[in-house]
């Protein structure tokens, strides 16, 4: 300890030499090894004011924002109010203006909090901008599907969520399960693809017993568009005290079966299909599974 305070004993003589390095265009790092110091806070102090050289500056696009959140810092703002302004990090931010001197404080700490808010706030809206550019761009990339392609996204489908045919449980019927309303959408359209009547199918709601029963049971029958003869009894779910559910609220409306009567053949059919995908997309030669 007495040797660190001997060593930095002279701050403004190291200052000078730390400031004429800076100009000389030296970098943080470079200062920091040839003055040895190994203390950032101290870096900073000997460095305050002083710009970073041109040449350790790497052009980004985020170059604008660097410039107007220093001129905003020297104007006296917190990294708060710069966030809210600019809409980006306080990590960002840190990083683009700790050589600058700190404004004074003039908020309290609830004026602050609610700064802070309001600069998450306005982060997560920008990020949630984003989200959806990006699922808008990808949506636009598939434009129209054709029939062999619906017909191969089915095969996938069901036999990623449907019932399958074991060795030791022979169930060689279709049947599809899923809470997805879009699933269901192009499910059901993969169905009339395929030429399957829709009198064929029959439903079944599965959801818990604590949740708006009749409601799911409207909302499942109005998404197929079928009578509600055409649905069996809903299974429900026992509730269970010590259990926290999340699946709650207006949203959740349970799972939806779907069965197609008489579809043994069909069901055969489809699992050569997936094995053929699966033979083509290995390129070599698999036996089908009996």
């Amino acid at each position: 300890m007495a040797h660190s305070q001997r060593k930095y004993a002279d701050f403004e003589g190291l200052r000078e030499r730390a400031i004429a390095l800076r100009r000389e265009g030296l970098s943080r790092r470079q200062i920091r090894d040839r003055l040895h110091v190994d203390n950032n806070d101290l870096l900073n102090r000997l460095l305050e004011g002083e710009p970073a050289p041109e040449w350790s500056r790497r052009p980004n696009a985020k170059d604008g924002l660097r410039d107007r959140a220093r001129e905003l810092r020297l104007q006296g703002r917190t990294y708060d109010q710069i966030q809210v302004e600019l809409g980006c990090s306080k990590s960002s931010i840190s990083l683009w203006v700790r050589d600058l001197p700190k404004p004074d404080r003039k908020r309290t700490t609830e004026e602050a909090s609610a700064i802070a808010k309001r600069g998450w706030e306005a982060t997560m809206r920008q990020r949630q901008k984003e989200r959806q550019q990006t699922k808008q761009a990808a949506a636009e990339e598939i434009g129209t599907v054709s029939d062999r392609e619906l017909f191969l996204v089915g095969v996938g489908l069901y036999w990623a969520e449907g019932a399958k045919d074991k060795p030791y449980d022979r169930r060689e019927n279709v049947t599809f399960v899923n809470s997805d309303p879009a699933m269901i959408r192009v499910f059901l359209a993969w169905l009339d693809l395929l030429g399957v009547e829709r009198e064929r199918l029959r439903y079944c709601v599965m959801i818990h017993e604590s949740a708006d029963v009749a409601g799911a049971e409207r909302y499942w029958a109005d998404l197929v568009g079928a009578d509600r003869s055409a649905f069996h009894k809903t299974t429900l779910k026992k509730h269970n005290p010590k259990t926290v559910r999340k699946n709650t609220g207006d949203s959740y409306r349970g799972c939806l079966t779907i069965k197609v009567r008489q579809s043994a053949e069909l069901y055969r059919r489809i699992e050569g299909w997936w094995y053929g995908i699966v033979l083509s997309a290995r390129g070599a030669d698999q036996p089908i599974r009996t």
